[in-house]
């Protein structure tokens, strides 16, 4: 019955205590009202402020799992960012003798919980391509609030189009995990313009760290799924995360730039 129904439940729960017994509340609420089917919540009883209350948490704290998981960023992208600098010579050359403009192309983007940071690639189109977006907008091909052209006329040729192959143009994005920005693995960050067209369960994807790539990033027919599949991947992701999974995805990620499946 209702504990609103008990003058004090306490003499009650001390009985069935002392026999043992488990005892289980249900909390004067509708949870069910609270959740957003099919997003997997987790119902917690956590201390709060000298008293419990309960806690309906959409990702596993894991804790532990999560430190590893920050210092096998920091340390990968540490490696990473010193075993790879001829690369980022080489590459900063071609773009430099191929189009003016700076090297490296810097946006906002949202990260954790919206956190606005700076976000780094290597350009791969001409240094006046957000100017000509406005131009473009009829041609986009996304059917979500992102902008995607197949054939860019923005794109810088030979060597931007090999760099967007290649995935090559992510690679600063070390530098955004080495300033606890991002992460190797997880939702790939938006733009804000993007993130304040979303619906309210699309903005779950801003619930983990943003990550270097993901589940789309290595899906083999990424580039003709719809907004809305796209970012049901980064959902499951974010329901499904372990260790193991970050592995995987990293290995599926050297794949596709080995064989140059980017666009």
């Amino acid at each position: 019955m209702p504990l609103k129904m008990f003058d004090d439940p306490r003499p009650y729960i001390v009985a069935v205590e002392e026999l043992g017994i488990h005892v289980t509340f249900i909390p004067n609420i509708y949870l069910d009202r609270l959740t957003y089917r099919p997003v997997r919540n987790r119902i917690q009883l956590q201390p709060y402020f000298g008293t419990f209350a309960i806690t309906l948490a959409s990702i596993e704290p894991q804790t532990d799992v999560r430190m590893i998981k920050s210092l096998i960023d920091y340390v990968a992208a540490g490696i990473g960012f010193i075993i790879l600098m001829p690369v980022f010579l080489v590459i900063a050359a071609a773009i430099k003798i191929s189009s003016r403009g700076p090297v490296f192309y810097k946006q906002e983007r949202s990260g954790l919980n919206g956190r606005i940071f700076t976000f780094y690639k290597f350009r791969t189109m001409l240094a006046d391509a957000d100017e000509k977006r406005m131009e473009l907008e009829g041609l986009n091909e996304s059917d979500g609030p992102v902008f995607k052209i197949k054939n860019d006329p923005r794109i810088i040729p030979f060597i931007g189009h090999f760099m967007r192959r290649t995935s090559l143009d992510e690679l600063p994005q070390l530098i955004n995990i080495l300033r606890g920005e991002m992460s190797l693995v997880g939702p790939r960050p938006p733009i804000p313009a993007e993130v304040a067209q979303y619906k309210p369960w699309q903005r779950r994807r801003l619930s983990m760290k943003p990550g270097l790539t993901c589940i789309w990033q290595t899906s083999p027919d990424r580039n003709d799924i719809s907004f809305n599949d796209w970012m049901k991947l980064y959902l499951e992701y974010i329901d499904n995360w372990s260790l193991m999974l970050d592995f995987k995805l990293l290995l599926k990620t050297v794949k596709v730039v080995l064989f140059g499946n980017g666009r």
